[in-house]
């Protein structure tokens, strides 16, 4: 792709990150007034990808209800039965919706005379014990023809209460994915929150830990909580709009994809605790590309941002979009030349994707996350996606691990703007470069849900003693104390450290080549396992976890202790903590 379409694209992804009265970079979490007193509704964060194992559809995530902290019982957090979630496809490119795929729910309660969620050890889907059940139904809605199909049911994956309720969670999980006719999966459930974000610093006037922001240290303020996710995979030709083969000779290949929630316009509180809803339906949270209605849309016009349809956007906010206050801040804080307001030229792309690469033709101008479908995945992906040349990654669609904050701080920054892209704007970014835990290698993709026995959200403060971490050992030292624990890996590190001094707790930060059976335990130095921070399938890619100084049953240890990663049962590679 010539270098003035990446400029462009990056022009535009800058103007996303560039406008509001709420100067941070963090994804759709509680975003408005009125979501955040409706988290039930609540859109988080919209991804969409050709996956590298269905190369054939496309595969949305849709994500809601912001902050889940996973021991919230003991009514925990479920999709709501009073509102519907959609994801709505423009696939004209007219920025209206022309495909929309409805999910609708329903809760019941075996024993409504318990307050458990689970009376007992839950086995499987329809494990007598499993008290609280929610099913979902999806439609797809032709909206053109005003034709509705039910494409299917299934259930809900239920909360993961714990190891003593469910002790094989990820088998649980899995068997509420479900294949329906046409070529479509689903699966609906609690899930790992997916994003990842410095929420504290950014949201404290785009401050920094580290400067420039290129070295770590950042602490992921979404770390460790859920969200419910729905997971639908789509044969790209039930997508297009003449149902054939996705190509750009046929000028059918690129998508518009927003995801919305919706209730019953009339609500009714009643005497005895029940709630009536009637009327028509009515829009109350939106999502398409991240950051827009955090920091693109002023305070006063978030609710109506939720409340509106793309087609209408340039009406409604246009006015909003012509002088980066992000980007004067990077300049008020730091020192940071940036490019000089007006920035129009980031306007249409803004509105429209980029020539060349996802912009429909004849296309309308309004905010979504645009997708060109003919674009393969990459063998190996950045996380800075098209910035780094992965035409696969965002914005053209959204994978779970691209890294928007790092991308729209540097684009804010100038970095495809001639004489900006120069140390330090090419440098910003958070500090937190990956996820707290790693995504699936298949689908569902996005990673099963935080332990709530377990689980660190951040830094622990209640700790005297903290952890000094070291370098990675060689295969000799200290062999009487860990034996055969040890073993380096090839070429760069598996397993470092993004915490080097003495702080709340340890970050490790490792990377995994391939996808495979991942583990990353404590040892003390007879060899014992005395933490387990990671034991499941995973991905390939680069991902973090928190230890903060204590063993599996919540003990404090104290002394020297080994972390060993492995994947597919081979060490990778092992570092000394000493914890004083």
């Amino acid at each position: 792709m010539p270098r003035k379409i990446l400029a462009t694209l990056f022009l535009g992804a800058a103007l996303l990150a560039s406008f509001g009265q709420a100067p941070a970079l963090a994804s759709s979490h509680s975003e408005a007034p009125g979501t955040s007193k409706d988290r039930l509704a609540d859109d988080t964060d919209l991804y969409a990808w050709v996956a590298s194992d269905a190369p054939d559809a496309v595969t949305f995530v849709g994500n809601w209800v912001p902050l889940i902290e996973p021991n919230s019982g003991p009514n925990f957090a479920s999709f709501d039965d009073a509102a519907s979630y959609y994801f709505n496809v423009d696939n004209v490119g007219d920025s209206r919706k022309h495909i929309r795929f409805e999910f609708s729910f329903n809760t019941t309660r075996q024993n409504p005379n318990t307050f458990l969620y689970n009376t007992g050890v839950v086995s499987t889907l329809t494990d007598p014990d499993l008290n609280v059940r929610q099913t979902w139904t999806l439609t797809r809605i032709n909206v053109d023809t005003n034709q509705e199909t039910v494409i299917g049911t299934g259930q809900v994956a239920p909360w993961f209460v714990g190891p003593t309720s469910m002790p094989d969670y990820a088998s649980l999980a899995a068997s509420a994915i479900t294949t329906l006719p046409g070529g479509y999966k689903v699966f609906v459930g609690p899930r790992d929150d997916p994003f990842f974000v410095d929420l504290a610093a950014v949201f404290d006037l785009i401050s920094i830990r580290r400067l420039p922001g290129n070295k770590g240290k950042g602490v992921d303020g979404v770390g460790g909580y859920n969200v419910m996710s729905v997971v639908l995979q789509v044969p790209k030709t039930a997508l297009t709009r003449d149902g054939a083969a996705p190509s750009a000779v046929a000028n059918n290949h690129i998508l518009g994809i927003w995801d919305t929630a919706e209730r019953l316009k009339n609500s009714v509180l009643n005497g005895d605790g029940t709630i009536t809803n009637s009327g028509p339906e009515v829009q109350v949270s939106r999502l398409g590309m991240p950051l827009v209605n955090e920091i693109v849309i002023p305070l006063g016009r978030k609710d109506l941002f939720n409340a509106s349809e793309p087609i209408n956007d340039v009406a409604n906010f246009g006015a909003s979009v012509v002088d980066p206050e992000p980007a004067k801040l990077l300049t008020a804080l730091f020192g940071i030349a940036v490019p000089p307001a007006p920035r129009n030229d980031i306007v249409a792309v803004f509105a429209t994707g980029v020539p060349g690469l996802n912009q429909p033709a004849n296309v309308v101008p309004g905010e979504m996350l645009r997708l060109n479908m003919t674009i393969p995945p990459t063998a190996s992906p950045s996380r800075y996606g098209v910035l780094a040349g992965d035409l696969a990654g965002f914005p053209n669609g959204r994978r779970l691990a691209d890294d928007v904050v790092d991308i729209e701080l540097r684009v804010v920054a100038g970095v495809l703007v001639n004489g900006f892209n120069v140390a330090p704007n090419n440098q910003l970014g958070d500090g937190v470069d990956a996820n707290d835990r790693p995504f699936l290698p298949s689908f569902p993709y996005v990673g099963p849900p935080q332990d709530p026995r377990s689980h660190a959200h951040h830094a622990v403060q209640n700790r005297a003693a903290l952890p000094e971490v070291g370098e990675a050992l060689s295969s000799s030292e200290d062999a009487s104390l860990v034996k055969d624990l040890v073993q380096k890996s090839a070429g760069g590190p598996a397993l470092s450290f993004a915490s080097r001094t003495p702080g709340p707790g340890a970050v490790l930060q490792y990377s995994l080549a391939s996808p495979g059976r991942a583990t990353l335990r404590i040892y003390d130095v007879q060899g014992r396992s005395m933490r387990t921070l990671l034991d499941q399938e995973a991905a390939a890619g680069m991902f973090r976890a928190t230890w903060d100084g204590s063993g599996d049953q919540g003990n404090a240890l104290k002394g020297v202790y080994f972390a060993r990663l492995t994947l597919g049962g081979k060490a990778l590679e092992t570092r000394k903590i000493v914890i004083q």
